[in-house]
């Protein structure tokens, strides 16, 4: 079990990768589907729509890791994610293109609870901290490898390559975990194959390529043609070739549900799992992420459609805490997070993905705005300083689990990461140039990577092993969240001192006397985008610091060392 648990810790860090990996291809993909990067908002959906995967659903998929295993959650997650990369890599046009972003994001969202329950299922409390401590590093590690995969990738191939990668490795994966998760006599045991689920399988699958790649020796044809004409309006889910992809799919999907093992498991999920609480939940999370994922900065925190997203959310939310109060068996148990440290570790969660979110989006920018330009590789690379220290964090807040308390550890790191963020809010236009400014960087970074073993440690050594997926699956939302929230609300509040820095420069007339745009003149522009990116600094420290506050006081009595105070005495 633990070459599976090495497995998916591979699989963490590829999805994680993926998520950098696209950042860096969203221009070319918006090419493919005819978007030009002026037209970046209607982009957003490709964002948001990866987010719904990966957020919303995730307490059911983490409540199912408990139910059915991990091992087929790990499985699941990996196949969703190559058929999200398969649907990706072939889109035509922004939905369908959107459709399959959704698909990567259910599919990666689901490998990190199973994860990190798998590791509560392999070691006792006191020994979870070094390998929570590695999975996490494993996790950060793929937001460093991601933009670098992606520039390979782009450098010798079309974006569409850095999905069929995905396809391919994550097949393998799903492969490879199977085969060693099986017990010896499932091995031993001859399987035969579904030939008709296969061949519909096969239908739908050459259907959609022809459908997405469109040869045009095929689409010229007199007869093959017709297959390429819509029954009605435009779209080519309409055409022959759409609709037998569409039927194939369908049939594949029923004749896999009338396998024996599948209608047991689909069963269990019916009788077991709080579908109707799911549901609500997944409406509730969605509404926030709309609101915050479609917002624009520069106008408010959340846009006029993000209000009634909200709206719509807070409603569900009602819904379910009222659901909760009558359902027999929920899909949130009575008593789940009634520990202080079970419910503080998701809160923490928040405060940390709110003040990581700023480095992640702000550090390049400054980089950009004061020393490179418009090198958006070079001010990547500034990045880079902070991101592999937060590996490094990690797997040192593994190893001091074990001898520390999780709170003295996170909140160090966290008020590590406030002070690098409260020195990052004084640089100016050179300080990028300057030792201190990598010192800060690597700082900043170590102390976001110490906070995350111990605060994942807290909840699974405070909640039952039958909750772990659903209890972790907790703070892997509080955290995307707490990112959504923070850099809608930093940014907002920065352009607002960016805003207001620029109304108190002085006209363009009387600093260049010449006409155009003298070089005095953008020197106090470039002087008022520092004080906006000064600003988000400033707030980043605030949340980090709330972090850091929250796990000294939250987190103290999490039984996660190896040897506790009250042990000790004992064994003297």
């Amino acid at each position: 079990m633990r070459a599976v648990l090495c497995l998916a810790a591979v699989a963490v860090a590829f999805a994680a990768a993926d998520t950098y990996v696209v950042v860096l291809a969203l221009p070319d993909m918006m090419a493919g589907v005819g978007l030009s990067i002026e037209e970046l908002q209607r982009a957003a959906p490709l964002i948001s729509g990866f987010l719904l995967g990966y957020v919303a659903v995730l307490p059911l998929i983490g409540r199912l890791a408990d139910l059915l295993g991990h091992l087929p959650v790990l499985v699941g997650g990996l196949v969703v994610f190559a058929f999200g990369s398969f649907l990706t890599a072939l889109s035509w046009d922004l939905s369908a293109m959107v459709v399959g972003r959704f698909f990567q994001g259910l599919g990666g969202g689901a490998l990190v609870p199973a994860t990190l329950a798998l590791v509560a299922a392999l070691y006792p409390a006191e020994r979870r901290g070094v390998p929570l401590g590695l999975v996490s590093a494993v996790q950060e590690l793929g937001s460093v490898l991601g933009p670098l995969v992606g520039a390979a990738v782009l450098a010798v191939a079309d974006w569409r390559a850095i999905f069929v990668l995905n396809l391919v490795v994550g097949l393998v994966l799903a492969v490879a975990i199977r085969g060693l998760g099986r017990s010896d006599a499932a091995r031993g045991r001859p399987r035969r194959p579904d030939v008709i689920a296969l061949l519909l399988l096969l239908v739908a699958g050459a259907a959609f390529v022809l459908l997405a790649i469109e040869p045009t020796a095929l689409v010229q044809d007199l007869t093959w043609g017709a297959l390429y004409v819509p029954a009605a309006g435009a779209t080519r889910w309409l055409t022959p070739l759409g609709l037998v992809t569409i039927i194939a799919t369908v049939g594949f999907l029923v004749k896999c549900g009338l396998r024996p093992g599948v209608r047991r498991v689909l069963g269990r999920i019916v009788a077991e799992v709080d579908l109707l609480g799911a549901l609500l939940l997944s409406f509730a999370l969605a509404g926030v992420i709309l609101a915050f994922a479609t917002a624009d900065p520069e106008v408010a925190v959340f846009s006029e459609q993000g209000t009634w997203y909200l709206v719509a959310g807070g409603l569900a939310l009602l819904g379910f805490v009222f659901h909760l109060r009558r359902a027999q068996d929920p899909i949130v148990p009575r008593g789940a997070f009634a520990r202080t440290p079970a419910w503080g570790s998701v809160l923490i969660s928040f405060f940390v993905g709110a003040a990581l979110v700023a480095a992640l989006i702000d550090v390049p920018l400054f980089a950009r705005t004061t020393i490179y330009g418009d090198s958006q590789l070079k001010a990547a690379l500034v990045l880079l300083e902070f991101l592999i220290a937060l590996p490094v964090g990690a797997v040192a807040g593994g190893f001091l689990t074990r001898r520390l308390p999780a709170g003295v550890i996170a909140g160090g790191g966290m008020l590590l990461a406030a002070v690098a963020f409260v020195l990052m809010a004084r640089w100016d236009a050179d300080a990028l140039r300057s030792l201190s400014a990598t010192v800060v960087l690597v700082a900043g970074g170590l102390g976001f990577g110490l906070a995350l073993a111990p605060v994942n440690a807290a909840i699974l050594a405070t909640t039952e092993q039958s909750m772990h997926g659903l209890t972790t699956s907790f703070t892997v939302v509080a955290r995307m969240v707490g990112m959504l929230v923070g850099i809608s609300a930093l940014t907002t509040i920065g352009l607002r001192s960016y805003y207001a820095a620029q109304a108190d420069l002085p006209s363009l007339s009387s600093v260049c006397t010449g006409g155009g745009m003298c070089e005095d003149y953008q020197d106090l522009l470039i002087g008022a985008a520092i004080a906006q990116e000064h600003t988000v600094f400033a707030g980043a420290a605030v949340c980090a610091g709330i972090a850091a506050l929250l796990s000294m006081l939250l987190l103290r009595g999490a039984p996660t060392r190896a040897l506790s105070p009250s042990a000790t005495v004992t064994a003297l």
